[in-house]
């Protein structure tokens, strides 16, 4: 089940299933993402409960589920968009009316922590959500046209999209230097097509062995996307990514695409490659790293439910949402 595209006109609804309004999104970046996303046509609302912050940044469940329901069953609402990450929105998962959102779908989109929240609607429901810039990211960020130019190609527009990867790059949305992007790196060469799972690696993990997770989604071949959260380690990258590896779906993938990982997070290209090479499940499986997505901007937007296919052959990558 695909939700109905954005159009000119439509109205967006931004929820907080995570951390809530922070002191960091001052009113200034706030106006600056709205204007943003008015340019696109679309108008912008916020969840009522999004300023109520508690210890953990956030609000009650209840609160939060509250917003999620609402925005979903308000037929003048088109599209909702969460504000933030942060590390909270599998609280939600247990409590979440799956048949109210099947009844009422429209697209939903969000990254980081909020993996955990499209996931698991897509695996309940079989609606396709998106993997892709959040509120703040689109507020915050110096400069946001590569990453709003995927977001209304992605969620606005029909057809095949081909990402082609940026000519710079910001090391978070909150960087005012730039950095000039060295393009894919291809890992593993090959083809695969597949149905599009993942998002964050600490994340996803986190629901691994739940109703929540994704399996091998009737036969259907997937093709993970998987970014870190700029803070991870070598070592931890490592450690995430044995764990998926020993996920009972794992010999439905077909290939992985990695998102760029933060200059801190010191994880080099060849340090990457040395990773992917010691595993042996990835040995026939296509892997392209350094994509634009996850918690560096530019950020694209992926249907998690959608189709995508790879083509990392003659030393060249091509990458097509279909």
């Amino acid at each position: 089940m695909i939700p109905k595209k954005l159009h000119q006109g439509d109205h967006i609804r931004v929820i907080a299933p995570a951390d809530s309004l922070l002191p960091k999104l001052t009113t200034e970046i706030i106006e600056r993402g709205v204007k943003r996303l008015n340019k696109l046509g679309l108008t912008v609302s916020f969840g009522k409960h999004i300023r109520e912050v508690d210890e953990f940044k956030s609000t009650t469940v209840e609160n939060r589920l509250e917003d999620l329901h609402e925005a979903f069953l308000d037929h003048t609402i088109n599209g909702i968009l969460a504000l933030s990450g942060g590390t909270s929105s599998n609280q939600l998962l247990s409590h979440i009316d799956y048949n109210l959102i099947k009844s009422n779908p429209k697209i939903i989109c969000g990254l980081s922590d909020i993996t955990a929240l499209v996931n698991a609607i897509y695996v309940k429901t079989g609606m396709v959500t998106y993997y892709g810039p959040h509120f703040s990211a689109i507020a915050a960020s110096k400069d946001a046209d590569y990453t709003l130019a995927y977001f209304k190609k992605c969620l606005m527009e029909e057809g095949p999209i081909k990402i082609m990867p940026s000519d710079i790059y910001y090391n978070t949305p909150w960087t005012e230097e730039q950095s000039v992007n060295s393009g894919y790196w291809i890992i593993n060469g090959g083809k695969a097509e597949g149905t599009i799972i993942g998002g964050n690696f600490l994340t996803l993990n986190f629901i691994q062995g739940t109703e929540f997770a994704m399996r091998s989604d009737g036969g259907k071949r997937l093709i993970y996307i998987l970014e870190d959260n700029g803070a991870e380690s070598a070592n931890n990258v490592q450690n995430q990514l044995q764990s998926l590896l020993l996920q009972p779906n794992f010999s439905s993938v077909n290939g992985i695409l990695i998102g760029r990982f933060r200059k801190e997070s010191k994880v080099t290209r060849d340090l990457l490659t040395k990773i992917i090479k010691t595993k042996d499940e990835l040995k026939n499986v296509p892997v392209i790293a350094n994509v634009d997505f996850g918690h560096t901007v530019p950020i694209v937007t992926f249907p998690i439910g959608g189709s995508i296919t790879i083509d990392a052959t003659n030393n060249r990558a091509d990458v097509f949402i279909i």
